[in-house]
């Protein structure tokens, strides 16, 4: 059964029920869907009268076999769709960077607990925050940790019984404040264990109760007279104001909130995430993720908040957007503000969006420019080297393809603006040369190409570069004469043994510098109409061996081979088909001849 018959009958047999569901090629998974109904979705991709865009359409075309999940709800779906993408990465969905990247302060389960820095989670007790989008902003959280606490670094076990014995000795942290020397009893576990909870407090964002600790300690120490204390304390609390005042403080009355905005255009989304814990904006990232299919701002975006929420590892309850939004997950509220704090909130975090979009824009804008300069000074270059009047933005090249005379081929290859036009790219059967004969083939194929652009009123390239030494270059101007547009046309040859460039009517060679920019396009345009002609010169010669194989069968003609080349191209695909799907296409009578001689093994067998 052909693969496209395979997939119509497995659609037919998919579930009108909620879940998600795999498209593989050849070479595994290349797209993960969800969907309420799986078989109307499903279905969908392959429907004719859909108007897909180019993207869907290629997807299509790649895909070999489908495979689906079923789930309980739409909120299932949702989650497994995300996980889906996440391991195995298919190349036709929008994929966000691992969150296993991302770097985490982590306090350690031990006595006197270390705080660290970490990218690895292990489930071993101990406590992690984050993870921080970069390191830059883990590490200023970290410098107002170690500021406001001494705590240890070194990596003893400071078990009583090893303490009691006296194993550890204070090290240079400790004499220079940064640490009070519980390696030897010197601070009291209680107390340090009490430093700790209040880091644990800042780390989740909340600045309150470390805020209070220090007013009310600052205030103890100024009525027992003890200024020095008081100021040290009345330092710390400066740290902290200072750092929430970065931190972006938008809302006392505001508790822990996600917001996420995006804005796109034709290639690219850009998403921006805020989190909100306790009135303050605790983390802040801003993602360009390229459309793969098209896709609308409103599955980007619920892609994005599943994902970015979880590897950020948030419990906020709403989640509030610029744009209308499904998001089927359990206890969490959508909202779209138009008012107050939240709105402000909103507009801050769709600035960044914005800013983003508008840098990125700019920057592609700035690298067209950068683009189009290099190659209009590649073309001034070449036409100073190449002595021409005019600039060649259009140049088109020739070559001459066959094997051991067979399958004579040619093709033409055209660069506008120093860049392959790919839509004008031309092939050429060889029609009125009869063996090997290069230069007539040039002949014809030079006058088939602009006979064609006279008669069609279409414009003429400022060069043409001909793929060969003096004979070559000849037959092609006499073309030209011939057509009566020689001189209209700037015309080289190029030899590939030292790369000559050859003058009609000069038996002298040209020699441009190696390095010369104009060289180099010269030798592509010469290397892409070579690859392009002997492409095409492989697939002719492929084609004539099947058809000469299948033309060798007693009661198979000419046109019954061409219309099995047409359709299944391979021997192989051929080998595939059923008896009865072989006698749909040719007939019984020579679909049981060419079934027996593609399956000699089977013969006297029923089929």
């Amino acid at each position: 059964m052909p693969a496209n018959e395979k997939l119509k009958e497995k659609i037919s047999h998919l579930p009108h029920k909620p879940g998600i569901y795999k498209f593989f090629d050849d070479g595994g998974i290349i797209y993960v869907g969800k969907a309420v109904d799986i078989r109307k979705r499903v279905s969908s991709y392959f429907n004719r009268s859909a108007q897909h865009n180019k993207k869907t359409l290629k997807l299509v075309s790649q895909i070999k076999d489908i495979e689906f999940t079923i789930v309980d709800t739409e909120a299932d779906a949702f989650l497994l769709e995300n996980n889906l993408i996440k391991q195995y990465q298919p190349k036709y969905n929008i994929l966000l960077k691992d969150g296993k990247t991302y770097p985490y302060i982590c306090i350690i389960n031990e006595r006197f607990p270390r705080v660290i820095t970490t990218r690895n989670k292990k489930n071993d007790g101990s406590r992690y925050f984050g993870p921080y989008p970069s390191g830059t902003a883990m590490y200023v959280v970290l410098d107002l940790i170690r500021t406001l606490y001494p705590l240890r670094t070194c990596t003893y076990n400071l078990s009583p019984e090893n303490i009691a014995a006296g194993k550890f000795k204070v090290c240079l942290e400790y004499h220079i404040g940064n640490c009070k020397g519980p390696c030897e009893a010197l601070v009291d576990e209680t107390e340090y264990n009490a430093n700790i909870a209040q880091i644990k407090n800042i780390l989740s964002g909340n600045l309150s109760v470390a805020k209070t600790y220090f007013k009310e300690h600052m205030a103890a120490a100024a009525a027992d007279y003890q200024y020095e204390l008081a100021h040290k304390y009345k330092q710390k609390l400066d740290l902290l104001e200072d750092f929430q005042a970065k931190s972006t403080v938008v809302s006392n009355t505001l508790t822990n909130i996600d917001v996420f905005t995006i804005t796109s255009n034709e290639q690219c989304a850009f998403v921006n995430y805020l989190k909100v814990m306790n009135g303050s904006i605790i983390l802040t990232q801003s993602l360009e993720l390229e459309k793969k299919l098209d896709e609308e701002d409103a599955d980007i975006l619920a892609s994005v908040v599943v994902q970015l929420r979880q590897e950020f590892e948030s419990t906020s309850r709403e989640v509030i957007t610029n744009i209308e939004l499904k998001l089927p997950l359990d206890n969490v509220l959508v909202t779209y503000p138009q008012i107050g704090d939240k709105k402000k909130l909103l507009s801050l975090s769709l600035k960044n969006a914005l800013y983003l979009r508008k840098e990125r824009e700019g920057r592609q804008e700035k690298n067209k420019e950068l683009s189009e300069q290099r190659e209009l000074r590649v073309l001034e270059t070449l036409k100073k080297d190449l002595r021409l009047t005019e600039l060649p933005r259009q140049i088109e090249c020739f070559d001459n393809s066959n094997f051991q005379g067979d399958n004579p081929v040619a093709s033409m290859v055209c660069f506008k603006n120093g860049k392959p036009s790919k839509k004008d790219y031309r092939h050429f059967n060889i029609k009125t040369v009869v063996g090997p004969n290069d230069f007539e083939s040039m002949y014809e194929i030079v006058t088939r190409r602009y006979r064609r652009l006279l008669d069609e009123n279409q414009p003429l390239p400022q060069l043409i570069i001909i793929d060969g030494g003096k004979g070559q270059l000849s037959m092609a101007v006499k073309a030209l004469r011939d057509l009566g547009i020689y001189g209209q046309i700037a015309v080289v040859g190029i030899a590939k043994r030292l790369e000559e460039i050859f003058y009609p009517g000069d038996s002298l060679p040209l020699y441009i510098d190696k390095k010369s920019e104009s060289l180099k396009l010269i030798q592509r345009l010469r290397n892409e109409a070579h690859r392009f002609a002997i492409t095409f010169h492989r697939s002719k010669r492929d084609a004539g061996t099947l058809k000469t194989e299948l033309t060798d069968i007693k009661g198979i003609g000419p046109s019954t081979a061409d219309a099995l080349l047409q359709k299944y191209r391979s021997v192989k695909k051929l080998r595939e088909l059923s008896l009865n799907e072989i006698s749909t296409e040719i007939g019984k009578a020579k679909a049981a001849i060419l079934y027996a001689h593609l399956h000699p093994a089977d013969e006297g067998k029923e089929v």
